[in-house]
């Protein structure tokens, strides 16, 4: 398995537990690494599941369809695109549960104290700076509303921001790892869309200087 950087870990551990690791900012920090982890996987549990209900529902739906087969080639083809949907919501789980499994070797090959550190800053700066972050976002989208947006995709962007704007780190690297946390977790064209949110971000960040 091929080594990863610390913060690299630690941005996806953020990404998974931000909507599990409750409580204030001191208590946030008291999290150990094993609550990461946790509250990662079980995000990822929750999410298979939800997959995995989601297909099955589509499975039963192109079942139906087919049994009135007689009703026309309308239905055969509307029956082939709801397995077909499924398939892939399959497949999205299998990913998932692949992470899931992955994801305490992936933390045992890298430096432990570096990964917990980043992380819980990750997470208590995207709580602590919730308003501000939110605001400029929020600016940023066009067409959309952040809290009607999928919540994985929203935490990408919520994280991404906080990087830029309270942890030094440089645009296009932030703009970069959001894109790839979005290949890795959001749907087919999420990445896309984060990559377009956070240009116009650090586009209205240049203006306002």
């Amino acid at each position: 398995m091929q080594r990863q950087k610390p913060r690299r870990i630690a941005r996806e551990l953020a990404l998974l537990a931000l909507s599990i690791i409750k409580g204030k900012e001191e208590k946030i920090e008291q999290n150990d690494l094993q609550d990461l982890v946790l509250a990662s996987i079980r995000t990822l549990t929750s999410e298979i599941q939800d997959t995995l209900e989601t297909a099955g529902a589509e499975v039963q739906r192109g079942r139906e369809r087919l049994s009135n087969i007689s009703q026309g080639a309308t239905n055969v083809q509307s029956a082939k695109a709801m397995v077909a949907d499924a398939l892939q919501l399959t497949r999205t789980a299998i990913e998932r549960l692949g992470t899931a499994v992955e994801l305490p070797e992936f933390i045992q090959l890298s430096n432990h104290i570096d990964v917990r550190e980043y992380a819980l800053d990750l997470i208590s700066t995207v709580r602590r700076k919730n308003k501000e972050i939110t605001e400029l976002l929020s600016e940023s989208l066009v067409d959309w509303q952040l809290e009607r947006l999928p919540r994985i995709d929203r935490d990408i962007l919520r994280i991404a921001v906080a990087e830029i704007l309270f942890l030094d780190l440089e645009e296009q690297v932030a703009i970069n790892e959001a894109v790839e946390l979005a290949k890795r977790y959001s749907d087919e064209d999420g990445y896309k869309f984060i990559n377009g949110v956070l240009r116009r971000v650090t586009d209205r960040m240049k203006a306002l200087k």
